[in-house]
């Protein structure tokens, strides 16, 4: 009796880690496109692969975090900050989402211009699910710095940390 419940824990496992790899594996062929487009510098094939909203909806939550951590709980502070940051992040956005911006994040993750970028296996290999059918590049153990949501058949960048990417308006 213990074998048979040993065997069906075991199934159940795999099989779920079957769902987590079919993910990653569909996930690398669209964050593959991506990295193509950053290395190629084409805005369309970039714009096609990310979530400009979701985007520019991180940057303005970013702008009231910081607001709130420099103003305190001040209530014109905090009201001068949810004016602003909509329009700000609409400006950021439109500055920092593009191809040359994240020139630094695929530098990090080894995509060099000299070198090819890696197939859907290998790019799979570095992606992990974090929840809500979302799944993040990381190098090893290494902190999430993109992450990318499924829109319909397409996986989109939906998120990134600037930190951990080491990311940089280009001038």
């Amino acid at each position: 009796m213990r074998i048979k419940a040993l065997l069906a824990l075991t199934a159940v496992a795999a099989s779920l880690s079957a769902c987590a790899t079919a993910t990653r594996y569909d996930a690398a062929g669209d964050v593959h496109d991506l990295l193509v487009a950053i290395r190629d510098n084409d805005r369309a094939r970039f714009d096609a692969h990310v979530d400009r909203r979701a985007l520019k909806a991180q940057i303005e939550a970013r702008l009231i975090d910081e607001a709130r951590q420099r103003g305190g709980q001040s209530n014109g502070v905090m009201a001068l900050a949810a004016i602003a940051a909509g329009p700000i992040a609409d400006v950021a956005g439109e500055a920092l989402i593009r191809p040359e911006t994240f020139h630094a994040a695929a530098n990090y993750y080894g995509y060099t211009p000299d070198r090819p970028i890696p197939g859907r296996v290998a790019i799979a290999s570095t992606l992990r699910p974090v929840g809500d059918g979302r799944v993040c590049a990381a190098r090893r153990d290494g902190p999430c710095m993109l992450t990318f949501t499924q829109e319909g058949s397409t996986w989109r960048l939906s998120g990134f940390d600037p930190q951990a990417a080491n990311l940089h308006f280009k001038r």
